[in-house]
């Protein structure tokens, strides 16, 4: 009698979550008539927002959300690290920092006394920074959210054993493809989209207002250029530095403009 075939054991995968609000993990549950396919696709080890099962490691795939704010998280990511074969970061916290990288411009000491009733309590690293800062990451995932489409693709060539096919070019591009006009040209609305990576799916500029740089920095951007043309719009220095200082605060060419026009 023929010996039946072994069904290859479906991938691992762990969901993590470190300095965040959750919404990238969110974005996979979003995926609705999709998240069927993923998960009869892979095994689901570790993923607090949509299983109590806890599966130990190594996994073949960590997804990775949130910025590294604390002693305990710079020691935890290495942990996972080691545990997983592809580690890839979803969302602006994890690569670059989030909103949370705004502490990196200030004295971080003055900052929890200002917040918080019980100072003492507190235990935090003086930067919130990317995951790539702490361990080799493998891939990064910009947004914030993320774009669940991207998330797909990127869990479909993981599984698929080819690279992920994410536009590195510009929001600028992505309003041509969808006809959308241009509202720095339009009607002198300030807009990061010359700078910005493309994936959000043109939402701001399609609701005629200017991109405000969700998904990062995008492939050789020219923020010096850019700068220079939201002051032609009437743009103090301060405003720059603030157009700057939002979801991708810590992303390098961001940080800097910022820095330049700070007052």
């Amino acid at each position: 009698m023929a010996k039946k075939k072994q069904t290859p054991p479906k991938p691992r995968l762990a969901v993590w979550k470190f300095s965040s609000c959750d919404g990238c993990q969110l974005s996979l549950l979003d995926c609705e008539d999709e998240l069927l396919t993923v998960a009869g696709a892979v095994e689901i080890a570790f993923f607090l927002e949509a299983t109590r099962v806890e599966i130990a490691g190594p996994y073949d795939v960590s997804l990775v959300e949130g910025s590294i704010t604390t002693p305990h998280e710079a020691e935890r990511i290495r942990e996972v690290r080691e545990q997983s074969k592809m580690l890839v970061t979803i969302g602006a916290c994890a690569t670059s920092g989030g909103i949370q990288a705004l502490k990196n411009l200030r004295e971080v000491p003055e900052l929890i006394d200002r917040v918080y009733a019980h100072p003492e309590f507190i235990e935090t690293l003086d930067t919130s920074t990317p995951v790539k800062d702490h361990v080799e990451v493998d891939f990064e995932l910009r947004g914030c959210p993320i774009n669940k489409y991207q998330l797909l693709e990127v869990l479909n060539a993981t599984i698929n054993g080819r690279k992920p096919d994410t536009p590195p070019h510009s929001q600028c591009i992505e309003c041509k493809l969808a006809g959308t006009v241009c509202v720095m040209v339009s009607k002198g609305e300030p807009c990061l989209g010359p700078v910005t990576q493309a994936g959000c799916g043109n939402v701001c500029p399609a609701c005629s207002r200017g991109c405000f740089g969700c998904f990062g920095p995008k492939e050789t951007p020219n923020g010096a250029a850019l700068s220079r043309q939201l002051k032609a719009l009437g743009m103090d220095d301060r405003e720059i530095s603030h157009f700057y200082r939002m979801f991708n605060a810590g992303a390098p060419v961001f940080h800097d403009e910022g820095l330049r026009h700070e007052s």
